[in-house]
């Protein structure tokens, strides 16, 4: 059976899917049409339900958990691991907080915020933390930091291996928005997750599931197979910043949510209900365990 297979370009992603695509694990039978896109592209497709299995940001699944569900393999959830705010201005939290900021022209106004896109995690993210902060752009992740350097945006609000690039470019941190999220739960931040198309039979969903964790135990397993793959496209990053970003963002959870990166998920989705940020979900947003007769 061939399905449409839709994840990042990232290492962490591409470090998770490289057994499952090249057949390095047996995928029962399963094969894979791949697209490589950006996060929020990724979104957008799930919003159109075009791909039967697809990464997504979390703040996106809340409004299409009509069409996906969440498998067991293959987040993104950590300690540590949240998005960043960046800047080459003097800006402080208290600056942000009260949506006031010096430009560069020494003009007191409200900042313009560079985002990787409206319904990535990030961006739900900021808005939990600086609800008056909606002065944004939304721009390609991977154009953010050069927005900054260029003047076109004041902060930049980073994801992916930009964690590891913005200060050799003079670049400042004003906040962690994972490390905030994690003060006022106590839980992992979840960014992002694997999500299958709920008009597949439940033992394809299984079968997924169970396959997904085999391609991410083998990653853990074999770190160094995949790569060439992995380096193919990973945007002229050195080694070392490649597996600095999967030692980031590829860890347990990865391998399986488990009893507390699905409370780490329901929370972010409770908390986003209660501020109005995101629309009432009425199904269930984790795979149920098989049943056999």
């Amino acid at each position: 059976m061939k399905l449409t297979l839709g994840f990042s370009p990232c290492p962490n992603d591409t470090f998770i899917f490289d057994a499952l695509i090249h057949h390095k694990i047996d995928t029962e039978g399963l094969n894979f049409e791949v697209f490589y896109e950006d996060v929020e592209t990724l979104n957008q497709k799930a919003f159109r339900g075009e791909l039967d299995v697809t990464k997504l940001s979390y703040h996106a699944f809340a409004y299409v958990v009509d069409k996906y569900v969440l498998l067991d393999s293959g987040s993104a959830l950590g300690f540590g691991v949240g998005p960043l705010l960046i800047s080459d201005l003097e800006i402080s939290i208290s600056d942000l907080k009260n949506n006031q900021i010096r430009g560069r022209k020494s003009e007191i106004r409200n900042p313009v915020i560079g985002i990787p896109g409206k319904y990535t995690t990030a961006n739900f993210l900021l808005g939990l933390a600086f609800p008056d902060a909606t002065n944004k752009e939304i721009l390609v992740f991977s154009d953010i930091e050069n927005a900054v350097l260029e003047g076109r945006v004041d902060i930049g609000l980073i994801i992916h291996e930009n964690r590891f690039t913005y200060q050799d470019k003079g670049l400042k941190k004003i906040i962690d928005l994972g490390d905030y999220w994690e003060k006022q739960t106590g839980c992992a931040i979840p960014l992002g997750g694997i999500v299958a198309n709920r008009h597949l039979p439940a033992g394809v969903l299984h079968k997924l599931n169970r396959v997904l964790r085999r391609s991410v135990e083998f990653a853990f397993a074999n770190p160094k197979s995949g790569l060439e793959f992995i380096r193919s496209h990973a945007q002229e990053m050195s080694e070392e910043v490649m597996y600095k970003h999967i030692d980031l963002y590829v860890n347990q959870y990865s391998v399986d949510l488990g009893t507390e990166g699905r409370k780490a998920i329901q929370l972010l989705f409770d908390t986003a209900l209660e501020k109005g940020i995101i629309p009432e979900i009425k199904e269930e947003l984790f795979l149920s365990p098989p049943t056999f007769n």
